[in-house]
């Protein structure tokens, strides 16, 4: 168990898709109390995988105190739409309007295999986005109108 240092833009572990986690092992067993501990920490409200470095479909939240984790997430359903300020941790220093859905519904699994189902608006629905990015190669920046983008771009290589 430990609290795992976070990759940053431009790290390429972030734009590699993440691959499915085809079996419990013990590796998949400590990725997520290495997850749950790391999230643990105010201001941060979700994690992925890659994010620590690792290249599996998992991720852990943060949010009103609930801490949690799923894999192998798929996004079924958004609706609505909400434009609020984002930030990410591989993004350090940096937050931007950011157009997302309100609401957002994820199938996976937990540790026994079982299926959950996570769903919220607001910021629940936007963190589900926002790691489901992650484990598809994405950052939010990639998100941001041209002109942002760059800019954010630009920060990045000037101050990491």
């Amino acid at each position: 168990m430990a609290i795992r240092e976070i990759r940053v833009v431009p790290d390429p572990v972030l734009r590699t898709p993440c691959d499915e986690i085809k079996e419990i092992t013990p590796a998949v067993r400590r990725l997520v109390d290495d997850l749950l501990q790391t999230v643990d920490d105010p201001g941060r409200a979700g994690l992925s995988a890659n994010q620590i470095g690792v290249n599996l479909r998992a991720f852990s939240y943060n949010i009103d105190g609930k801490i949690g984790y799923l894999l192998n997430p798929v996004i079924e359903e958004k609706s609505g739409e909400q434009y609020g300020d984002e930030g990410c941790l591989s993004v350090p220093g940096l937050w931007y309007k950011t157009r997302r859905a309100d609401y957002a519904r994820v199938r996976g699994i937990d540790l026994d295999g079982k299926e959950i189902v996570l769903e919220g608006h607001g910021l629940f629905g936007r963190m589900l986005q926002h790691e489901c990015d992650h484990l598809d190669g994405h950052v939010y920046l990639d998100r941001l109108e041209k002109e942002e983008r760059r800019e954010a771009m630009r920060y990045m290589r000037n101050h990491h």
